[in-house]
């Protein structure tokens, strides 16, 4: 590309490329990327976004594609790599004038300069840092701020490099600029601090280099030390740290309380200010994370500095949020810190961790820990206005950010409430005498006007359940449920919402800590009451703590029963009457729960569920995840009802249908809960209907998925060959073979086994139409035998198809078996000679005993016979089946004779405990195709008997006897014995 030409071109196919018609647009950006690998595009590009007066969405433009170009063509070995020459010109342009007026525009240079450095910092350009540090001396506000921009974006990257070549080129950079770089930010903080109190509207330009420099500053402290704690610059710049925090958090309050500046500037300065105090914070926090030993010294300072801001009136007006949630972050990294926990036997403790345990007990000591816990529970746990507003205004969007939603993750409440629950695990024999107290103080009920005394009792109960796996000892629960909880859920009055609400969550906690079965009773009635309660978000934690009783370990159906229509009911209601996608969800896998507990005891209570789902599902056609959810629900209805499930098709397959379709969008959300609702809908099938099979029609495209769902693929296709196989195998075996052989090629072994074990239950199911439909398939089988396939399962899984073949479908065996004899150009017999050698050598590949069984009967199918090939390996062939024998037969102590226990005569409908799972109807089919499988329908010592009976009559005794003599003595000493006990 002509650069002299290049930029004007490139310049009329970038402004094209912004416009809004998709006539202009399109052609534009297919000319762009045809001159990505174009010698002299990028110079091109540089040329255009460094021209200040050009449009700023044109120049944005280029420097993106400038940006997307380095990933793709920098580096050397790259397909249609930048010439070594360009390169140079480019690495001397960006960094020619730091100059850039449009902030996002900066910002993207900065990066994509860091990204030119990644790779080519030092060696390439050796001028990178030097020029950087040359423009952040200069006085021009505007260079020195982008300069310092670019600093910050390459320090940034260059620190991230992980080989230890890079860190220690990085390490080499930070010890040479580190001084120069806390000089630089130290004069910008202390030109803020000057500034802002004379009123300078210059203050907010140093502010932000103050911000630059301190981000620089924490990538060299952090990344460029090994033992940072030996560099005396280093320790003076993190001691300075608790300084400049407390310096910039008092000039925030003033800037609060006496500002003169307009809002919006104020509003600015306040912005910028908590982020450069929060990245202070972040400084000593990654420091922490990275160099735990060289923190030790600063252990006190920082828990001194952090426990006065957080837990003591010094923080007053002087704090915000997030500053809170960071200090808090450092108190709870310093207490569970590793390396500051000594070993049992503390002679094998190394001496930093000894001193680093010694510094947090004399910090830690009673009035502190004492202070800390009760600030927590009384300041930071208590309900605020705006929270008790949200409950009345908006109680949906209270429940479901109680219950950990978005917003919550990322609010002061859950990292209060972690500091407390690490903290009273590192020091619970201090604390819990202080907590118990606080419980003890709020005896019997409150007044429900003392509104104060509802939130600060709220907070205890709430730390009591934070707690309860650290008080399992201490606290007789089960009492204290009878003698005051049971009565506080009691109290119906309006304002004592709070503590019922409460309440109901702390049983919750303590559910699966210490709770008496014999109570479950009484908790259930109380859940029945509270279920309809008048405060919906009493109601929706009432369902919670419901959720967390019957997934329990210690629930008994028994005892759910006599509650189980009205408590339904209720939850089908809340259903119904909450609003909210995610409470709705909630309530979902709330009603899943008691449904997959409760088993087939919900059938009579479910019509209205099952009429209001569809509703429900077309209502939530934009809510994905709610989806989700009626899926799982669904599942566990399917399960309980079992066969009756049948009376859903005509709303279950359309769902399962759209659930499962790769074609549909939604399919990315569904698609694991739609294959898991297809099987089970499948498994508890009582008979196939033309639309339960039509929907097999989705399962090509899944199979071409190979995703982690493809071992339900596989269960889905085995439930259909056992409830239709014959109209299954008619319809779909062509497309599913097809399927088969492609899997086959690019699979891993286990994956292998699952094709091949579905090919076996076709054999087992329709040993007729099988062999003939899966043909493509099974001279690969007996190849790999032949070949003596290495991988033990998968010879297993191979013998168990060829066993089925030639057992049931003898006719189809010679067949296959003369076809691969002329492909190889070999003898048919010669050729079942070395399988039957190698079904005798691999036999202790088999491990399951029906296929050991299995193995044993087909060989045994091949008698009588006068063929030499099959009288050569009649040693073989016995071995086996002496094996086989001993694996199958049990001695009837009374009788003396022996008998196969794999044989079933009949089948018998099983009685099902209160904790077993029901049989499914595939269950059922799998009991009655037993009957029918020669495994389980043929008793091998009468087989075996009657096999080598025939055998005699066909050779005559004296050819018999030569046959016998072929086989060892103890063998045949076994075997006599097991046939003398018929």
């Amino acid at each position: 590309m002509d650069i002299s030409g290049a930029s004007t071109v490139v310049l009329q196919a970038l402004t094209q490329a912004t416009s809004q018609d998709t006539a202009i647009l399109k052609p534009a950006e297919e000319q762009l990327k045809q001159w990505e690998t174009h010698p002299g595009f990028y110079s091109a590009l540089l040329n255009i976004f460094t021209n200040h007066t050009l449009d700023i969405n044109v120049r944005w433009l280029a420097v993106l594609y400038f940006k997307n170009g380095i990933d793709r063509y920098w580096r050397r070995i790259a397909p249609h790599a930048l010439s070594e020459e360009e390169k140079s010109s480019l690495r001397a342009g960006l960094i020619a004038n730091f100059n850039e007026p449009v902030n996002q525009i900066a910002t993207q240079i900065g990066v994509l300069i860091a990204k030119v450095a990644r790779l080519d910092c030092p060696r390439n350009w050796p001028e990178l840092i030097p020029t950087l540090l040359e423009s952040v001396r200069v006085q021009d506000d505007l260079r020195q701020h982008r300069a310092l921009l670019t600093f910050y974006h390459v320090t940034k990257t260059l620190a991230s490099k992980k080989l230890v070549a890079d860190k220690k080129l990085f390490q080499e950079l930070a010890s040479g600029i580190y001084s120069f770089v806390c000089s630089l930010w130290n004069h910008h903080a202390d030109s803020f601090l000057q500034q802002i109190c004379i009123g300078e509207t210059a203050a907010i330009n140093s502010l932000e280099r103050t911000l630059l420099s301190l981000k620089v500053l924490r990538k060299l402290t952090v990344h460029g030390f090994m033992e940072p704690h030996k560099n005396l610059e280093v320790m003076e710049f993190l001691n300075t740290v608790f300084e400049r925090l407390k310096q910039f958090l008092e000039c925030r309050r003033r800037i609060n309380t006496e500002s003169t500046c307009s809002e919006k500037l104020e509003k600015t300065i306040i912005e910028k200010l908590e982020k450069t105090i929060i990245l202070f914070t972040k400084v000593l926090l990654d420091f922490l994370d990275y160099h735990a030993f060289s923190f030790i010294s600063l252990i006190r300072q920082s828990l001194e500095f952090a426990v006065s801001y957080t837990f003591t009136n010094a923080g007053e007006g002087v704090v915000f949020e997030r500053f809170i949630v960071q200090c808090m972050n450092l108190i709870k990294m310093i207490v569970k810190n590793d390396a500051y926990k000594p070993a049992k036997n503390t002679e094998e403790s190394k001496p930093e961790t000894l001193e680093a345990h010694k510094i947090k007990i004399y910090f830690f000591n009673y009035s502190t820990l004492t202070e800390i816990c009760r600030r927590l529970v009384s300041h930071y746990f208590l309900l605020t206005s705006e929270e008790l507003s949200m409950w009345e205004d908006d109680p949906e969007g209270f429940a479901v950010e109680e219950a950990g939603g978005d917003s919550y993750k990322y609010s002061l409440r859950p990292c209060t409430e972690v500091l407390f629950l690490d903290i009273f695990h590192e020091y619970s024999q201090t604390l819990t005498p202080v907590l118990l107290e606080m419980v003890q103080n709020l005896h019997g009920s409150t007044n429900v006007e003392d509104t104060v005394g509802l939130v600060i009792k709220d907070a205890v109960y709430n730390a009591i359940g934070l707690a309860a796996y650290e008080l399992f000892d201490i606290v007789d629960f089960d009492q204290w449920f009878k003698s005051q909880l049971l009565a506080e859920l009691q109290i119906t009055h309006i304002r004592y919402k709070l503590i019922r609400r409460r309440v109901i969550w702390l049983i919750g906690q303590w559910i699966s800590v210490k709770f008496k079965s014999e109570l479950r009773p009484m908790l259930y009635e109380a859940i029945l009451n509270l279920m309809q309660d008048q405060d919906r978000v009493v109601r929706i934690e009432t369902a919670t703590t419901l959720k967390l009783a019957v997934d329990d370990f210690e629930f008994r159906t028994e005892q759910f029963l006599p509650y189980l229509e009205t408590i339904f009911s209720l939850l089908f209601q809340l259903l119904q009457q909450v609003t909210e996608c995610d409470t709705k969800m909630h309530v979902l896998h709330v009603i899943s729960c008691v449904i997959e507990r409760v088993g087939m005891q919900i059938r009579p209570y479910v019509g209205c569920l099952v009429q209001y789902l569809p509703l429900l599902w077309k209502q939530s056609e934009d809510h994905n995840m709610l989806r989700c959810a009626i899926l799982t629900t669904l599942i566990h209805l399917v399960q309980g009802l079992g066969a009756d499930s049948k009376n859903l098709y005509q709303f279950l397959l359309p769902v399962i249908q759209l659930s499962t379709d790769v074609a549909q969008p939604p399919h990315v959300y569904l698609l694991e809960d739609g294959l898991e609702l297809w099987l089970v809908t499948l498994e508890n099938s009582p008979s196939i209907t033309p639309e339960l099979l039509g929907v097999f029609q989705n399962m090509s495209s899944l199979l071409e998925l190979s995703s982690e769902n493809v071992r339900t693929c596989f269960q889905i296709i085995n439930a259909y060959i056992f409830l239709t196989s014959t109209e299954f195998l008619q319809n779909f075996a062509a497309t599913l073979c097809h399927s088969f052989c492609e899997l086959m090629q690019d699979i891993t072994t286990e994956g292998q086994v699952q094709v091949l074990k579905v090919v076996e239950n076709v054999l087992k199911v329709n040993p007729i139409l099988g062999p003939q439909m899966f043909q493509p398939l099974l001279p690969s089988v007996l190849k790999g035998i032949l070949d003596g396939e290495r991988y033990p399962v998968v010879m297993s899984t191979y013998l168990g198809i060829t066993g089925r073949v030639l057992l049931q479908n003898m006719v189809f065996f010679s067949s296959l078996l003369n076809q691969i004899a002329l492909e190889l150009n070999q003898e048919m017999d010669q050729l079942l000679g070395s399988l039957i050698e190698m079904w005798v050598e691999r036999m202790d590949n088999i491990t399951q005993p029906e296929r050991r069984k299995l193995s044993a009967l087909a060989l045994l199918s091949l008698l009588p016979s006068e063929n030499s090939v099959i009288q050569d390996k009649f040693c073989g062939i016995i071995n086996i089946c002496v094996e086989a024998l001993h694996d199958v037969l049990s001695e009837d102590p009374d009788t003396g004779t022996y008998k196969d226990c794999m044989v079933i005569s009949h089948f018998e409908e099983q009685k099902v405990s209160e904790d077993e799972e029901p049989p499914t109807e595939q269950d059922k089919r799998k009991k009655l195709l037993a009957l029918k499988d020669p495994v389980h329908s043929v008793s091998l010592q009468q087989f075996v008997y009657e096999k080598l009976k025939a055998q005699q009559e066909l050779v005559g005794e004296q050819g018999f006897q030569s046959l016998m003599e072929s086989v060892d003595t103890d063998i045949v000493r076994q075997l006599q014995e097991f046939l003398q006990k018929l």
